[in-house]
């Protein structure tokens, strides 16, 4: 009923719009970059609404004291606008997949809708992940050519994974378990640029 009544809200908000936009933009997760994961976008508007936008992400950076927070995915997304393709609000469908390795971070005790990011602290998780969300955001025309883009995503990951006690040991204490996650699956703070 909340979520009705919020996506009701943003009716007003279709008829917002600024100057015309581009066709194609590549783009870079400022987030991400903040985290060390390399990551690059890239979006075609295929319709005067509807665009088609790709994102990966990668980090196979090594950080000291033993942390790990290896990982590799794609999201690709089909987003219809508001006003026109690359500006102003959006919606969008969003699916994601990829690998990872991650283990050793210091979360504190923290259980999230049925994930609880504390036992990243004394173990090490390795596997691969697919799932689907619904995003929301907004750009912002800067200039002629560049935009800063903000977007939030809720959905579902599902994941295969072994767990291996510590960071480095091989002897695994869990072989091939599967996880079904829901909550935040993307969120974004892009800087962009428009051909």
């Amino acid at each position: 009923m909340k979520l009705r009544h919020w996506l009701l809200g943003l009716i007003p908000l279709a008829g917002i719009c600024n100057a015309e936009a581009g066709d194609f933009a590549i783009k870079t997760n400022l987030l991400y970059d903040a985290t060390a994961s390399v990551n690059i976008g890239a979006e075609l508007a295929v319709a005067p609404r509807w665009s088609i936008d790709l994102n990966a992400d990668l980090n196979d950076w090594s950080f000291s004291g033993g942390k790990r927070w290896k990982h590799w995915f794609a999201q690709p997304e089909v987003r219809y606008w508001f006003c026109e393709a690359l500006n102003g609000n959006f919606i969008g469908l969003e699916l994601h997949g990829g690998q990872y390795n991650v283990g050793s971070i210091g979360f504190p005790d923290f259980n999230f809708l049925g994930t609880n990011f504390a036992h990243l602290k004394d173990s090490r998780y390795q596997g691969w992940f697919a799932g689907a969300g619904v995003t929301y955001g907004h750009a912002w025309m800067l200039a002629k050519h560049w935009n800063i883009e903000a977007e939030i995503g809720i959905g579902w990951a599902y994941t295969r994974y072994d767990r291996f006690p510590c960071k480095s040991c091989g002897s695994k204490i869990a072989s091939d378990k599967p996880h079904n996650y829901f909550g935040p699956t993307k969120a974004a703070l892009n800087l962009v640029y428009i051909f």
